[in-house]
């Protein structure tokens, strides 16, 4: 894995356990869990074993986003990599709102799907998104995913259930929309 990625507004670099507080503070925010899907608040050291352990498979890629001043604004991630369907899924989370809507998640998305089909060989980039989230859902159709499947009422958060959306783009769809960092 490349330990660091430079765009035009972002950088993707390795995980570091330094970034363990930024994660822990917005992954335990009720807005952030219920747009992730996060069960319960998560702490630093909690954050730690994950970015060391549970971030370092052979079967997935992490990277911290920061802007080009080193930042901290995100993460983003290729996970459940199956290498003989050639396929994986995408994450990505930028969970503050002041460094949301500003071009980073679509750069950092961009560089992900361009990693996961040129240095991966992948066929296929799913995501999934919970359905009240619309923001993201209009985010993903933006950059060209296509919605592949709806599972009803699957997403339980705060007594409530929304449907779960899977969305996709593949090798074929990437080839139409091109951008280089």
């Amino acid at each position: 894995m490349k330990k660091e990625i430079r765009g035009k507004r972002i950088i993707l670099r390795e995980q570091r356990e330094e970034d363990a507080p930024f994660f822990a503070h917005w992954f335990s925010q009720p807005r952030v869990m219920f747009q992730c899907g996060f069960e319960k608040p998560v702490d630093e050291e909690q954050m730690k074993t994950c970015i060391a352990v549970d971030h370092q498979s052979e079967n997935s890629v992490w990277f911290t986003i920061t802007d080009l001043d080193g930042n901290t604004i995100g993460e983003t991630g290729l996970l459940r990599m199956f290498f003989p369907w050639r396929q994986t899924d995408l994450t990505i989370i930028i969970p503050d709102p002041e460094t949301q809507r500003k071009g980073y998640g679509t750069e950092a998305v961009h560089i992900m799907l361009d990693m996961a089909f040129h240095e991966y060989k992948m066929h296929r980039v799913s995501i999934g998104v919970v359905g009240l989230n619309t923001d993201a859902l209009a985010f993903y159709k933006k950059i060209g995913f296509k919605q592949e499947g709806v599972l009803e009422e699957a997403y339980y958060y705060n007594n409530a259930y929304s449907d779960f959306i899977k969305k996709r783009q593949d090798r074929l769809e990437r080839s139409v929309l091109p951008f280089h960092v």
